[in-house]
């Protein structure tokens, strides 16, 4: 039996295309970081939502999930009393978070730039 994507020809700019929402859901902010924090470590849940700071505890599941539902982070229970669920990269997860660690090592680096182009828009346009 043909699957609906057979024959579908991947194209993020395509509103229909299913990579949109994998796109979405590895770049917006928490899978961003997510994925990045996961890069070096497996890491528990409580672990990682300290390593990005800020996520709440319901987006860091929420984004978790679709991560997984996505083939980029593996979940992995342990059987142990107490129960331990770590959170790992898949190989995809690896290659993705790899890419997008060398876009925030670039970001980070660029930094100064990036305040001296505020300056300057902000300046420009009456000192925001």
């Amino acid at each position: 039996m043909a699957s609906d994507t057979d024959d579908l020809a991947f194209d993020v700019f395509s509103r229909q295309c299913p990579s949109r929402s994998t796109l979405e859901h590895a770049t917006g902010r928490w899978g961003s970081l997510t994925l990045g924090a996961l890069y070096e470590e497996s890491l528990r849940f409580n672990e990682l939502r300290r390593r990005v700071d800020g996520v709440s505890e319901k987006m860091l599941s929420q984004t978790l999930h679709a991560l997984e539902r996505d083939g980029l982070v593996l979940r992995e229970a342990q059987p142990v009393n107490p129960p331990r669920v770590d959170y790992e990269l898949t190989p995809l997860g690896r290659e993705v978070a790899g890419r997008l660690l060398a876009l925030i090592h670039l970001v980070e680096g660029r930094m100064d730039d990036v305040l001296a182009a505020r300056t300057r828009y902000d300046e420009a346009r009456g000192g925001r």
